[in-house]
């Protein structure tokens, strides 16, 4: 077996086996397979794609790259959530601990921030005292006490994908529907969970920006979980404007408090209880959608979510006193309002611009070596559909008061809103829910 054949196989629209699959992936991560050879490899599965055979063979020879985490000392079903990526996505603070509180067993390993987008681990971080680089045993341990525990990947999490998500970065195969969902379910295969929910984002600050592609990614890796043995559901939803009110990671906390205090924003609170439905039936927790939905609204109503969280943020060393004073969180040096330049209803608002303007205020790191403030951001006041008067703030922006970014930023922060003199609809946050059998559409909302 050598690489130049299953290049050239690829490349004439064949289709590799297992064998060969995993050849290949073994070969590039001990340095076999040089990274021409690789690169060369990935060009052909970007121009001639992958068979759902080859996509589970691919997923499953990264994943045995590495660790394979063993959750098996974990009681019950244990169910994990995967969101694509977006802006203000705040999700995953207010579910692992709402879905805990319910009787599901959320065993979560989280990542950093990637792109516009930011990360779940750095919003956990801005919690003072909170840890995310927990041991394997120690994770076990309080995943079984209190049925949540939210930690960051380990390194040696499939390596394999490491090394070919850098090489797809450098050689313009990022955007490849079968390379994506490889790299996405090897990472949550490895990571051991028994059910996955998938939020798979559509619309301007989604990775994948039109919904043909949002679905069939979403299909894709429902394919491969399911191949793998897992139990998967995804929902496609919206993304054309930021998630939820606060982008930033101490704010998104301080709105992840909210949320679970009931007092969230409604699109926030909508996608959480659609989302923690499929986990509470894919955990075998509720019968129906409609027994999830009442058991997650209580879990609200009764703040029974607000003191798993609490009891999480304890024991991964966190502050939990920020749940009835989030004023504990990191505090910016200043909080200056951006104003309208026009009177009209926002038509438009671009969630990707809005994740690079509290990148560009310090939220994020515009090169690795970065450090990252957790007390800045932006807190939205307008969204689409919002009647604005010229003058009237869109947002605030919280700040370290640097004039330089936040000139950057504010410039870059008014040229992200389009206005229209006419009424403007709510832009749609459910798409569609997909599973191994069928694509059912959702109502709008």
């Amino acid at each position: 077996m050598n690489a130049y054949e299953l290049i050239k196989k690829k490349r004439d629209g064949g289709e590799l086996d297992r064998e060969e699959i995993r050849w290949l992936i073994r070969g590039y991560v001990d340095r076999a397979v040089p990274d021409y050879q690789m690169a060369a490899f990935l060009m052909a599965v970007f121009f001639r794609g992958m068979s759902g055979r080859e996509g589970v063979d691919l997923t499953m020879a990264m994943v045995h790259s590495g660790q394979v985490v063993d959750l098996s000392g974990i009681r019950g079903f244990k169910v994990d959530k995967h969101s694509t990526g977006g802006v203000g996505d705040t999700a995953t603070l207010v579910l692992a601990p709402l879905v805990a509180s319910c009787g599901g067993v959320v065993a979560k390993m989280t990542g950093r921030e990637l792109g516009h987008t930011g990360g779940t681990v750095d919003k956990l971080e801005s919690i003072p005292g909170l840890t995310t680089e927990l041991t394997g045993e120690r994770f076990v341990e309080l995943t079984n006490r209190i049925g949540v525990c939210l930690i960051s990947q380990t390194t040696g999490l499939a390596p394999a994908d490491k090394l070919i998500y850098a090489l797809r970065n450098a050689t313009a195969t990022v955007d490849s529907i079968p390379l994506i969902a490889s790299s996405i379910m090897s990472k949550k295969i490895a990571a051991g969970a028994d059910g996955i929910v998938l939020d798979v984002k559509t619309g301007a600050g989604a990775f994948m920006r039109n919904y043909e592609d949002s679905l069939e990614l979403a299909q894709t890796m429902v394919k491969i979980g399911e191949g793998a043995g897992k139990r998967m559901v995804a929902l496609i939803t919206g993304m054309d404007q930021p998630l939820g009110r606060a982008v930033g990671n101490a704010l998104e906390v301080r709105e992840a408090v909210e949320t679970l205090s009931g007092h969230g924003p409604e699109d926030l609170t909508g996608l959480v209880l659609e989302l923690g439905s499929e986990m509470l039936l894919l955990c075998g927790r509720a019968e129906s959608r409609e027994q999830a939905g009442e058991m997650l609204q209580e879990s609200l109503d009764r703040k029974r979510g607000l003191a798993k969280l609490g009891e999480l943020i304890r024991a991964q060393g966190g502050d939990p006193k920020i749940i009835s004073n989030p004023d504990l969180l990191p505090r910016p040096k200043a909080v200056i309002p951006v104003e309208s330049p026009s009177s009209g209803f926002v038509a438009s608002l671009d969630a990707q611009a809005v994740g690079m303007c509290s990148k560009l205020l310090g939220a994020g790191r515009l090169v690795k070596e970065a450090s990252l403030d957790p007390s800045v951001g932006i807190v939205l006041h307008k969204k689409i559909g919002d009647r604005v008067e010229q003058g009237e703030p869109l947002a605030d922006f919280y700040t370290d008061n640097d004039p330089q970014k936040l000139t950057a930023a504010r410039d870059r922060f008014v040229e992200a809103y389009e206005f229209s003199p006419e009424p403007v609809g709510k832009p749609r946050l459910l798409y569609a829910r997909v599973d191994k059998n069928r694509v059912a559409e959702l109502e709008r909302g």
